[in-house]
């Protein structure tokens, strides 16, 4: 089979150059569109150079219709805005679409699952194989446990990240919340402040550390009545993320249109 033609999205961003890293140390995978904001002053850079390469010849650009015109698939992490207008795109062009940008509210959500009936999306607050194994982990511990056992989801990411919590952090909420057969829109605790009175049981707590150069942590504690179980993971390079995206990437080339997590890809569904 041919090489895979990837445009990374987001290209001068720190995940955009460990993406463009990544494909280059990929075999089977090659760089094909480099995208960024327009009005972006990297706009027409090297996106090899940018990446601490050699120069490869794929400059930074602002419109992604036709660089992907000649792509197989687009790595995306940037912000909703700009993922929401990559999907329309990516669909259109019938091309994988890898989505790890967090933030995404109901309605953008709703609007990138409403492509896949004609086109391939994966998506997830996290493309590690270690936070996915984690959720799975977290599902089956909260299926085993009653309400007798608090869930808190406590993370904590560098002080550049500009959302709160993280969308991994909401990945495992959800996996708890999942294994209890809950809402976590119903049962999530999002901030505590002043005299807020006791906890309510089946309540799912989130809480939020930002600083430093922490690339992300996250933790899930079931406290239960004299006993508390930790399950964690501790992410030491981005690159864990870069490369979690170009295996989703390769997987879902070939794949039938449809919404896809990393679960699937790691067949981790029934786990």
């Amino acid at each position: 089979m041919a090489d895979m033609r990837l445009i990374v999205a987001g290209a001068g961003g720190r995940m955009g150059r460990a993406l463009i890293r990544t494909i280059a140390e990929t075999p089977g995978a090659v760089l094909a569109g480099a995208l960024e904001a327009p009005g972006s002053e990297l706009l027409g850079k090297d996106s090899g150079v940018l990446a601490g390469l050699p120069e490869n010849g794929v400059l930074l650009s602002g419109d992604l219709w036709p660089m992907s015109g000649k792509a197989d698939g687009i790595l995306d992490f940037t912000v909703p805005a700009a993922t929401i207008a990559n999907v329309a795109i990516a669909a259109e062009r019938g091309i994988v679409h890898v989505i790890g940008t967090t933030g995404l509210s109901s309605s953008d959500d709703a609007v990138i699952r409403s492509v896949t009936r004609r086109a391939i999306v994966v998506q997830s607050g996290n493309m590690s194989l270690g936070v996915n194994l984690l959720a799975a982990l977290v599902k089956r511990v909260a299926t085993s446990l009653d309400e007798d056992f608090d869930i808190e989801v406590l993370e904590m990411h560098h002080r550049q990240k500009i959302d709160a919590p993280s969308g991994t952090a909401y990945m495992l909420g959800r996996a708890a919340a999942d294994g209890r057969k809950v809402k976590l829109e119903e049962r999530s605790v999002r901030s505590r402040d002043g005299h807020t009175g006791a906890r309510n049981p089946g309540d799912i707590g989130f809480a939020t550390l930002r600083g430093g150069t922490a690339t992300g942590d996250h933790t899930v504690i079931f406290a239960g009545p004299y006993e508390r179980i930790e399950l964690a993971h501790r992410s030491e390079d981005r690159m864990i993320f870069a490369h979690g995206a170009l295996k989703a990437a390769m997987w879902a080339r070939g794949q039938k249109p449809g919404f896809y997590s990393m679960a699937d890809v790691l067949g981790l569904s029934e786990f």
